[in-house]
C-alpha cells in the first residue's frame, strides 16, 4: 500500500512505488546507494518528495507520497516508545530542490520520536545528491533538541546506523535517569494554561492545578502559559506552540498534558490524534482526585455518576475501522456499533445512579427532618478546599475525621455533636471544599450532598488566612453558594491558621473583614467562636 498523494498516478508508477517494499537495507547503514538512486528517479519523474520508513532490521514498512513541498508520515503510533524514548524507526525522503531539512522535518523529527529524518537531495538529473540528516539530542543546558549535518553524497554517509543508535541510546536512558528517580512509579505531567486572563491570574490558577496534581499523586515537570489574541477552536492553543510543548513533553519523558480549561469532546480528540501521550483536562483530574476520596455510597455514587457524564460526550471510535461504511441499514462498520453499544450502556448506567441517588437522598432527607424536629441547631462548615474545615470539625468536636494537606482530602459529609454547658449542642457539619472553576458537572453530582447545608442555621466560611491568595478565594466561595442559592442562609467569616501569621498582622484583618481568628491547631483560641455560637443560638441564657 502507498500513503499519501497518490492521485493522478499510472498504475505503472504505483506498481514501481510498490515494488520498493522488496527492498532490504543493512542494519548498518542508513540507506543504500541503490535504493537512494531508486527514490530520486522516482522523485524526478513523478515531481513530488516520495519517502520510506525504515525499521532497524532494514525492513521498509511505509512507501511515501507527498506534493512538491513535503511529504505527510502515516500514523506509527503502533510501534511502540522504547525506554530511551525512540521509535525505532527512520524517515528517508526527497528534497526536489536541494533545500535541507525543513523546520516540518525537525518538527516530525521529535514529535515522532524517529531516530533518524534524512533528506536526499534530487538533482535535475534524477540522480541522488547531497544527504542531510538529523537525530534527536539528550536534554541539554543549550535547550538544543536536534543536531543536524550534512554530507556530499550518498557514498559520504560513513555511519554505523546499528552502533550509533545504541550509543544514542545509551546517552538518552542515562539523561532520562538522572531526571526520574529510581523507583518513582508516578505518572510525569506538563500543566498548560490557554486563556486571556491576566498573567497573575493565569499564574495563580496554574498554581492550584500544580496542588491538584500534587493531590493526585502526579510528578510536575513544567507549566507552560499562553495567552493568544484568539482561542483556536480545534486545539485551544496555536498548532505549532502545542507540537512545541508536545516535544518538550516527550524530551522530558512526561506521560500526560493537563490543561487548565476544560476542553471540548472534538479538543480532547484532536490533541490525542497528535500525540500518544494521555491528554485530560482540570475537571477531569478534579474528578480523579473525587474518585480516590469518595469512601461512602453517598460519595461514591455521585463521582461515578460524574464520572459518566463527562466521559459520554468525549466517546468516540478511533480510526477509520470504526467509521461508518455507508449509510442506511446494514451500512455501520462494526466499530460504530460497538460505540453506540458503549454509549446506550453508559445512559443506562447514568439512570440507575440516578435512581440510586434518589434513594439515598430520601435517606439524607429523613435523618435532617429528625434533626429538625429534636430543635438541635444545625452549623455547617464551608470554605475553599484545605482550608482546614475538618481539622476544624475534630478540633471542636474531638472527633476523628480524616485530614491531610492536600487539596479534597476529605469528600464526604460528615456530622458531629458540639456540646455545650447547660445541655446545649448544635450538629456541626463538613462538606466538600469549592474550588475556583468547579466544574458544572461536579456541582450538579454533589448538589444532593451539598444539600444538607440547605437546612442549616448558620454557615461557618473557614478560609485559610495564610494563603496570599485568600481573597479570591473568599469570592470563589461565595459565587459558588449563590449559584446554589445557599447565599440566603446566615454565614459567619473564620480566618483559619492565624498561628502561621504575625499577631499583629491577623487583628486587622479580622477587622476588616468582621471574621473570627481561629487556630484550628490550638483548642484555647475557639473562645471567640464558642462564644459567637452560644451568643446566636440561646441569646437569653448568656
Amino acid at each position: 500500500m502507498i500513503h499519501g498523494n497518490v492521485s493522478g498516478l499510472k498504475s505503472s508508477q504505483v506498481q514501481a512505488l510498490e515494488r520498493i517494499y522488496r527492498r532490504r537495507i543493512p542494519p548498518d547503514q542508513v540507506v543504500t546507494p541503490e535504493l537512494a538512486r531508486f527514490l530520486a528517479e522516482r522523485s524526478r519523474d513523478l515531481q513530488r518528495q516520495v519517502g520510506v520508513i525504515i525499521d532497524r532490521a532494514g525492513t521498509i514498512l511505509h512507501v511515501i507520497v507527498g506534493d512538491d513541498r513535503q511529504i505527510v508520515i502515516p500514523d506509527l503510533s503502533g510501534f511502540a516508545l522504547g525506554r530511551s524514548g525512540l521509535r525505532g524507526l527512520r524517515c528517508i525522503h526527497t528534497h526536489l530542490k536541494g533545500e535541507t531539512l525543513s523546520p516540518d522535518d525537525l518538527t516530525d523529527l521529535a514529535l515522532l520520536r524517529l531516530d533518524l529524518m534524512v533528506a536526499l537531495a534530487v538533482s535535475p538529473e534524477g540522480l541522488p545528491g547531497k544527504v542531510a540528516y538529523a537525530h534527536l539530542l539528550p536534554p541539554n543546558p543549550q535547550g538544543k533538541r536536534a543536531e543536524v549535518l550534512t554530507v556530499g553524497s550518498v557514498f559520504d554517509l560513513d555511519l554505523d546506523l546499528a552502533s550509533f543508535l545504541r550509543s544514542l541510546e545509551t546517552e538518552l536512558e542515562q539523561k532520562g535517569e538522572e531526571a526520574i528517580e529510581v523507583g518513582d512509579t508516578r505518572e510525569r505531567a506538563i500543566l498548560v494554561s490557554v486563556s486571556h486572563d491576566p498573567r497573575p491570574e493565569a499564574e495563580d490558577s496554574l498554581d492550584e492545578l500544580v496542588e491538584l496534581a500534587r493531590t493526585a499523586g502526579l510528578v510536575v515537570l513544567d507549566r507552560v502559559i499562553q495567552r493568544p489574541r484568539k482561542i483556536h477552536p480545534k486545539f485551544l492553543m496555536g498548532e505549532g506552540k502545542l507540537k512545541e510543548v508536545i516535544i518538550q513533553a516527550l524530551q522530558q519523558q512526561a506521560s500526560l498534558l493537563i490543561f487548565d480549561q476544560e476542553l471540548t469532546p472534538g479538543q480532547v480528540r484532536a490533541v490525542s490524534e497528535m500525540t500518544e501521550m494521555k491528554v485530560i483536562d482540570r475537571s477531569q483530574l478534579i474528578l480523579d482526585i473525587f474518585a480516590r476520596r469518595a469512601h461512602t455510597r453517598d460519595g461514591k455514587v455521585q463521582v461515578e455518576l460524574a464520572q459518566l457524564k463527562y466521559i459520554l460526550p468525549r466517546l468516540s471510535g478511533k480510526g477509520v475501522a470504526f467509521s461508518r461504511l455507508a449509510g442506511g441499514i446494514g451500512g455501520r462498520g462494526p466499530g460504530e456499533t460497538k460505540l453506540e453499544i458503549d454509549r446506550r450502556r453508559i445512559r443506562d448506567r447514568i439512570r440507575r445512579l440516578e435512581g440510586e441517588l434518589d434513594i439515598l437522598a430520601r435517606g439524607r432527607l429523613q435523618r435532617r427532618q429528625r434533626r429538625i424536629r429534636a430543635g438541635v441547631p444545625i452549623v455547617s462548615i464551608v470554605g475553599y478546599t484545605n482550608a482546614g474545615k475538618s481539622t476544624l470539625l475534630n478540633a471542636l468536636t474531638q472527633s476523628a475525621v480524616f485530614t491531610e494537606n492536600l487539596l479534597f482530602a476529605t469528600l464526604d459529609t460528615a456530622s458531629r455533636r458540639l456540646r455545650f454547658p447547660l445541655e446545649h449542642e448544635v450538629i456541626i457539619t463538613d462538606t466538600v471544599g469549592f474550588i475556583r472553576k468547579l466544574p458544572k458537572s461536579l456541582l450538579g453530582a454533589f448538589k444532593a450532598t451539598l444539600e444538607e447545608l440547605g437546612d442549616a442555621d448558620l454557615l461557618l466560611h473557614v478560609v485559610d488566612l495564610a494563603n496570599p491568595r485568600f481573597v479570591e478565594q473568599i469570592n470563589s466561595v461565595e459565587r459558588i453558594l449563590h449559584e446554589l442559592e445557599l447565599d440566603r442562609i446566615p454565614r459567619r467569616l473564620v480566618f483559619n491558621k492565624t498561628d502561621l501569621l504575625p499577631a499583629e498582622e491577623v487583628a486587622p484583618l479580622c477587622r476588616r473583614f468582621d471574621a473570627i481568628p481561629v487556630s484550628a491547631l490550638d483548642r484555647r483560641s475557639f473562645e471567640p467562636l464558642l462564644a459567637e455560637l452560644e451568643q446566636r443560638f440561646w441569646p437569653d441564657q448568656q
